[in-house]
């Protein structure tokens, strides 16, 4: 079922920078409303003061959130529930990532890690579902990653993290043929945000990728709001990333572990 996106009301975690950001300013002239969602509030502020001037009849609606904690979490649902805000696309976009050996890795920012970027986003999808179905329309739009295709080294919590979102959002499309509800998952490779120096540990080096693997904000957003549109479960943004990402899914398991094996010893 195909996502109208005019007129939409959507929900956006990790709004205040980044891919999130550039999701509200890309639907900021399409949707009738906007809620807003990141732990920097500041920022939510000048993003919603910016699509209100651009946008004079755009509603647009800001929470402080920290996904990854439980009682905000809870305390969000009960928000969106008591002021009817009614959702018709959510965006799954807040995430969280760690680069470095996981035997090193800090615990805290694991477990921060496993509720952002999988308990946050089912729980989300799991309140907004019903009313969706309800209303036989709707859309689920959850950013997963290229790194959830394989096992990464250095990479192990995150990749595995969006492994569980990728299989959770092709087995919820599934479920919803035939509702009116459509779910769709992107999985950008390497882009230019904040997230890779967040990732980075102390002294460590945040780019990830040659830079022909890169692609710009602006395309990963138009990539998947039109695999939205045109009812596409999948999209990977840039020909060199789908080409590597083919090749991955094709690729027998052994030989990716010799293939790891072989780039740590290099590392």
């Amino acid at each position: 079922m195909e996502m109208k996106l005019d007129r939409c009301s959507a929900l956006i975690t990790g709004a205040s920078a980044g891919i999130g950001r550039e999701f509200a300013r890309q639907l900021a002239g399409r949707a009738r409303s906007l809620i807003l969602l990141a732990r920097r509030e500041q920022r939510l502020n000048q993003l919603s003061d910016e699509l209100r001037q651009q946008h004079s009849n755009l509603t647009v609606h800001i929470r402080k959130t920290d996904l990854a904690d439980l009682a905000q979490l809870k305390e969000l649902m009960a928000w969106l529930q008591q002021e009817k805000i009614n959702v018709d696309l959510l965006v799954n976009n807040a995430g969280l990532g760690d680069l470095g050996p996981f035997a090193t890795s800090d615990s805290a920012r694991n477990e921060q890690m496993t509720l952002v970027n999988m308990v946050a986003l089912t729980s989300l999808a799991r309140h907004l579902l019903p009313q969706m179905i309800a209303n036989t329309h709707g859309g689920i739009l959850n950013v997963s990653s290229a790194a959830g295709f394989l096992p990464i080294p250095g990479f192990a919590v995150y990749a595995a993290t969006k492994a569980y979102v990728t299989s959770f959002s092709e087995a919820l499309r599934a479920e919803l043929r035939g509702t009116g509800v459509s779910v769709s998952t992107l999985c950008p490779g390497p882009v230019h945000t904040e997230f890779q120096e967040v990732a980075t540990r102390s002294g460590g080096q945040p780019k990830i990728g040659p830079e022909f693997v890169y692609v710009t904000i602006e395309q990963v957003v138009r990539d998947a709001l039109a695999a939205l549109e045109t009812d596409r479960p999948l999209v990977i943004p840039g020909i060199a990333m789908k080409l590597g990402m083919f090749l991955v899914r094709i690729t027998p398991m052994p030989i990716l572990r010799w293939a790891s094996r072989f780039s740590s010893k290099r590392a």
